[in-house]
């Protein structure tokens, strides 16, 4: 029990609580900063702040941003690191923005942590809502850090000596008998599989910054190395089932002109497809990240 409480934010106020007006929005991830203008010339002391937020609450939510357009955007992103595009699918304007379109394809509407067919998947993703169907289309995102912390302890050395191969021909984005226009969904799977990417990681990678250990799986986990698929199946659905428990999620419901920044090094996600034909537009600016390391300090390795 004690350890699962590590993973939640610390009743004691922390430098970020002090600068900023926070909202915890769950137990253990989420929470809502007000009063604060995004844009690429934060002030340094409040960038620290929402950073230091970040780290301690793993996703956090921004109301009233509609003054951002996608070079702000872009700017802002670029205050946590270097900004990337995604490695198969085009950005709009030739901008490094990622955008998904319910019209096109774009209905991530499966449990993910963003990129991680790549050697080194991001650090963050910033999304801004653009068009926001007036029912549905929230997002969920889960804590993969309590999710470690709350394993069984012999279930954390398992998970602890296990690699994990990552692909991306498992397109979130496209191809669901859910929603969303047929021959849209088939060019957006084309073009997010023009280039296969595949890549090993450690499934308990240790963050960079805060030294949490936490799950590193999601969609494009593929399989096991070493296991056979029936057995990597089994053991990473009992994983995703402790880190889909409700206990370590936060559900936001979206208004036009909301952003939201995640720790994609510490989190899952997945958008609700519950609008029908409604339209719904998000766009995302992606934080580029380092190779995840495991526990055994064995880094991450490039497979194609």
């Amino acid at each position: 029990m004690s350890t699962v409480l590590n993973a939640r934010p610390s009743a004691e106020p922390s430098v970020a609580d002090a600068a900023l007006d926070i909202r915890p929005l769950a137990g253990r991830i989420g929470a809502e900063i007000r009063g604060v203008r995004l844009s690429g010339n934060l002030a340094p002391e409040t960038f620290a702040a929402v950073k230091a937020a970040l780290l301690r609450h793993k996703v956090l939510f921004f109301r009233g941003q509609q003054h951002l357009d996608d070079a702000e955007h872009e700017a802002f992103g670029r205050l946590f690191g270097p900004i990337e595009p995604h490695p198969t699918v085009p950005s709009p304007d030739g901008r490094t923005l990622l955008e998904l379109d319910s019209r096109h394809g774009g209905r991530a509407n499966s449990w993910h942590t963003d990129v991680t067919f790549d050697v080194a998947p991001p650090q963050a993703g910033v999304l801004r809502a653009v068009t926001i169907p007036e029912i549905g289309g929230d997002t969920v995102w889960a804590n993969t850090v309590a999710a470690y912390e709350g394993l069984p302890a012999p279930l954390k050395a398992l998970a602890e000596n296990l690699r994990a191969v990552h692909g991306n021909d498992y397109d979130y984005a496209a191809v669901r008998a859910d929603g969303g226009e047929e021959a849209g969904r088939k060019r957006y799977r084309e073009v997010f599989t023009s280039t296969l990417f595949e890549a090993e990681h450690p499934v308990v990678r240790v963050h960079p910054e805060t030294g949490e250990r936490a799950l590193l799986l999601g969609h494009f986990a593929k399989k096991l190395a070493g296991y056979s698929t029936h057995d990597s199946q089994r053991l990473i659905e009992i994983l995703t089932g402790h880190i889909l428990r409700l206990e370590n999620t936060v559900r936001w419901r979206w208004t036009e002109g909301d952003v939201a920044v995640w720790d994609n090094r510490a989190t899952q996600h997945y958008a609700i497809n519950d609008y029908g034909d409604a339209h719904r537009v998000v766009r995302r600016v992606t934080v580029s990240g380092d190779v995840p390391v495991g526990v055994d300090g064995v880094r991450s390795k490039k497979i194609r």
